[in-house]
């Protein structure tokens, strides 16, 4: 089916992909999706929705700190990705551009702070636990990125 721009809604979304140490164990920061009342929960990456009035990045930068407490600094472009669907809050289809970075932890804490938001809580999950937990298919796309990145160094 081929579509015009004008035809439907674009959702632009961005999200980093943090790996780090923690305890012995190399570990990924992952954010708890609640679902939002239509879907199951699950861990996500840091991130989302960017505003009409704002970078991508800018955007990526509020997000994550949002649904993890961490500032950022927004690095390279890691992936992209992009469903389509049908709109739940509007008639008519939609298609959401994902875009995934890597980016530099520069402050804060872990600790959620969106209240009411579509985050419950962050935290840094073990890769090696990864396959048991369930996960939004974002978090599979940016793992993906990584290995092959670090298979073409």
């Amino acid at each position: 089916m081929s579509m015009e721009f004008t035809d439907y809604h674009t959702r632009l979304a961005a999200y980093v992909l943090l790996v780090d140490e923690v305890e012995g164990q190399e570990c990924v920061l992952l954010a708890w999706w609640n679902g939002e009342g239509h879907s199951d929960p699950a861990w996500s990456l840091p991130g989302g929705g960017i505003e009409f009035d704002e970078s991508i990045r800018d955007g990526l930068v509020r997000e994550v700190f949002e649904e993890t407490g961490y500032h950022v600094e927004p690095g390279g472009l890691l992936a992209e990705d992009f469903f389509t669907g049908q709109g739940r809050t509007f008639d008519g289809l939609f298609r959401s551009q994902r875009f995934v970075f890597e980016a530099t932890i520069t402050g804060g804490e872990l600790g959620t702070t969106e209240v009411d938001g579509s985050t419950d809580h962050a935290a840094w999950v073990p890769l090696a636990e990864l396959d048991a937990q369930s996960r939004v298919g974002i978090v599979d796309v940016a793992l993906s990125a990584r290995a092959q990145q670090e298979q073409q160094r």
